[in-house]
């Protein structure tokens, strides 16, 4: 005996070296990889490197990770060795179950592009467990008529570990009456069978107690030991006796507990406390035991809590039948669990970008797996997302799916998206779970900023304040953050005549205007620039936009009078001929305003006068008129004051002062016979005079028309070297103005001569004074007159 012990033992040895060199050689082959079980966190399982055949900046770039199914993670990735290390314990009992092979599935993944690379994790079983008998202690009775040969079946022993070192054999304590032999069940578990080797003699040996030995095939094996207490019974001739010797029963998982599973029925022919029958578990395990109860009498299984399709899928249940001289009869029951779709799917998410730039092509947004615990159709699933949305889903193996964009975004459309993904199985009623993600869309600048309005008018009375707001340009960027904070500035202007920067300031941040020093209408009426508008992104984007400034006029200049001279040493004097009819144009004031508009319009008015009514003054045109004959009565020296006044507001004025001779006429001689000397003395002294006064008028005239084109050259160029804009026809109306920057002087003069009986003829220039229409003080006036008199004597 001792001999077969070695035996076995030697070939057990030589088995497990085979099976070990096996499966290190299966560990090393690409995709899988193999540890024993019990192992410290952190133990080496295998390097990826080395299994994938890549370089370890790959790995690194691709965001190389480790995916198993459901939530547990069994290894982790060193990211500088690439060595997969276990990151907890590994019990392979618990993980596995009874199972002889322990594969845990799972994925490494890789990014950029995306790639799965299957693996697998085999857990090697080490012999951790020993067998252990549920029953320390069995009872058998057993008829002393019993012939030799008589098989008892008895409860086996457990042991959690596979392979080679799950339960290997049955040994009983030495005796003389009993032998004990080994089978198998369907599911390849071992159980013993006590043989009787010789007849029994109640009287002679009325109990035996064995040994019951359970040995495991590790290295060294494993044991547990139960004992057997064999009471000789007498007599009982008849057993037990099940209708049917294997029972087969389905039962729907998430059965209510005590629902009925099957009732199981013997029956004993024998008679009184020989023939009454009592059922008991056989051989059950203590998983068995807290789901399921019987009925010692009746015979009825019944649940003691729900079973679960997804935990296990089948119960094999041995039922003992024994009556009251103790003799039993087994049988067993096979009960299958239903599967019933009670398990929402499950979306296990593995990567998330989030937020995702805009404008970027085909983005994997997120990569994630399904699964369903149900089995068939039930376990069977189908993603899908909104059909309104920008993005695509892409199944790939394993379950495995990966969410991409359709195209690229723009996140001034729409900065975020909520997208639900449905995850449905295919089962009756079907079931189905939700996952929401928010991706955000992140910026980039590709939008410059737009200014509210195509150009920009803006209005500025003269003789503004310095530092003064005069309006504002607003631009909006349709991006965010940064980008879309936007910055004002003046662009230069294209030609240097305008020093803009002196004139102009803008605020960088609000766009705010400001005219920096005082502007005169008279000098510049309007002026435009460019102003630029850029976001705060990189690269920058911007814009510009063209801003018209019109400088309004105010009433700052007084009437100017351009005839008659103000400024001259010696008065200017106007000829009337007595014999003038009433309405009779004895001159014309011209004045000129530097305002524009109603600020420029001038009316006239006779302020005071020798003789009030002998004179009126248009009130529109300056034209000065007899308002009467001249009388003898008249004084020959006639002084009148003119106001000239503009319709400002307030009005500003100007005086100016007219002198007025009357003379007896054009067309006779202004002196009397020669036999009167004192009254030819008196004539001739007259017409020097007025020779003088002619002359002092013309040069006064012509040297106060030199000043003033010499004094509006002189700043125009003053104001051209400062940048300022003037309006091309000057300060003055087109109509005083001729195109070389002179007065026009298109005035003519009649030639009248008077000649009597004396020896002298006395000639006057008289003035043809054309009207113009007083309603239009404005208008083109080529035809006023300049005033010249003058005598000639012969």
């Amino acid at each position: 005996m001792e001999a077969d012990k070695n035996t076995i033992r030697g070939q057990r040895q030589v088995l497990l070296f085979f099976v070990l060199l096996c499966m290190s050689k299966a560990g090393s082959e690409p995709g899988r990889f193999s540890v024993a079980e019990e192992m410290e966190s952190g133990s080496f399982a295998g390097n990826v490197v080395k299994a994938l055949g890549l370089e370890m900046g790959e790995l690194s770039n691709r965001s190389a990770r480790v995916s198993f199914k459901g939530d547990k993670q069994y290894l982790q990735l060193n990211r500088e060795t690439w060595d997969l290390l276990i990151k907890e314990k590994l019990d392979r009992e618990e993980l596995c179950g009874p199972t002889d092979s322990c594969i845990l599935p799972f994925q490494i993944l890789l990014e950029n592009p995306f790639q799965i690379f299957l693996a697998e994790l085999l857990v090697l079983d080490i012999n951790d467990h020993s067998p252990m008998f549920l029953d320390k202690e069995m009872l058998l009775k057993i008829l002393e008529s019993s012939p030799p040969g008589k098989i008892i079946r008895l409860d086996g022993a457990q042991d959690l570990d596979a392979g080679i070192n799950s339960l290997q054999n049955y040994t009983i304590s030495p005796n003389s009456h009993f032998q004990v032999q080994i089978r198998a069940r369907n599911d390849g578990r071992k159980y013993p069978e006590l043989v009787l080797s010789k007849a029994l003699d109640r009287e002679e040996l009325p109990e035996i107690r064995l040994t019951l030995t359970a040995l495991d095939g590790g290295s060294p094996p494993r044991s547990g030991t139960a004992q057997i207490r064999v009471l000789i019974v007498d007599v009982n001739d008849n057993t037990p006796e099940f209708e049917r010797q294997n029972y087969d029963v389905r039962i729907p998982e998430n059965s209510p507990p005590g629902s009925l599973v099957v009732v199981v029925h013997a029956t004993d022919l024998d008679t009184g406390n020989n023939g009454e029958v009592f059922y008991t578990f056989s051989y059950a395990s203590e998983d068995i035991r807290k789901t399921f109860k019987i009925d010692r009498s009746s015979g009825k299984i019944s649940l003691k809590k729900t079973v679960d399709f997804e935990a296990t899928q089948y119960y094999e249940i041995d039922i003992e039948a024994t009556d009251g001289g103790g003799l039993s009869g087994k049988c067993t029951v096979l009960i299958h669990v239903i599967d019933l779709n009670d398990n929402l799917p499950k979306l296990t998410m593995s990567s998330l970008t989030n937020p995702i730039p805009e404008n970027s092509p085909e983005t994997v947004v997120a990569i994630f797996r399904v699964s369903d615990l149900d089995s068939g159709e039930n376990g069977r699933v189908v993603c899908s997302i909104q059909d309104d949305l920008p993005f695509v889903l892409k199944p790939s193996v394993e379950n495995f799916y990966t969410l991409v964009t359709e195209g690229a975004l723009d996140r001034e459309s729409r900065a975020e998206y909520n997208i639900t993904i449905t995850v449905t199985d295919l089962g009756s009623p079907r079931l189905k779970s939700e996952h929401n993600i928010t991706v955000l869309i992140s910026d980039v600048n590709d939008n410059p900023p737009v200014f509210s309005q195509r150009a920009y008018k803006l209005y500025l009375r003269e003789n503004n304040s310095p530092a003064l707001h005069i309006g504002s340009v607003s631009a909006s960027d349709r991006d965010s953050g940064i980008n879309a904070k936007v910055t004002y500035s003046l662009l230069p202007p294209e030609t240097g005549e305008l020093p803009l920067f002196s004139y102009i300031s803008i605020n960088s941040d609000n766009g705010h205007l400001y005219a920096l020093r005082s502007l005169d209408y008279e000098a510049i009426q309007a002026f435009h620039f460019n102003v630029r508008a850029a976001d705060g992104g990189s690269p920058s984007l911007s814009s510009q936009v063209l801003v018209q400034v019109l400088v309004e006029d105010e009433n700052d200049n007084s009437p100017f009078v351009l005839y008659p001279p103000q400024n001259g040493t010696a008065p200017c004097h106007d000829l009337v001929p007595r014999a003038a009819e009433p309405g009779y144009l004895v001159t014309k004031v011209v004045a000129v305003d530097r305002d524009w508009g109603q600020n420029s319009w001038l009316s006239y008015q006779l302020f005071k006068a020798t003789d009030p009514g002998l004179f009126t003054l248009w009130a529109h045109n300056g034209e000065v008129r007899t308002a009467r004959p001249i009388s003898d009565r008249d004084a020959i020296k006639q002084k009148l004051l003119v106001l000239v006044k503009d319709n400002g507001q307030p009005p500003l004025s100007t005086a100016a002062t007219l002198n007025v001779l009357l003379v007896d006429g054009f067309s006779e001689p202004y002196i009397q016979l020669p036999d009167a000397t004192k009254e030819e003395v008196q004539t001739a002294s007259l017409t020097t005079y007025l020779v003088i006064s002619l002359a002092s008028v013309s040069c006064l005239f012509l040297f106060s028309v030199i000043m003033f084109i010499a004094i509006h050259l002189w700043k125009r160029n003053t104001d051209a070297r400062d940048g300022n804009q003037f309006d091309q026809n000057g300060p003055f109306p087109g109509y005083l103005v001729n195109g070389t920057g002179t007065l026009s002087q298109n005035y003519h003069y009649e030639v009248c001569l008077t000649s009597g009986s004396g020896t002298s003829e006395f000639k006057f220039l008289k003035p043809i004074i054309p009207r113009i229409p007083a309603q239009d003080n404005r208008r083109d006036l080529e035809e006023n007159p300049s005033f010249r008199n003058s005598c000639d004597f012969n």
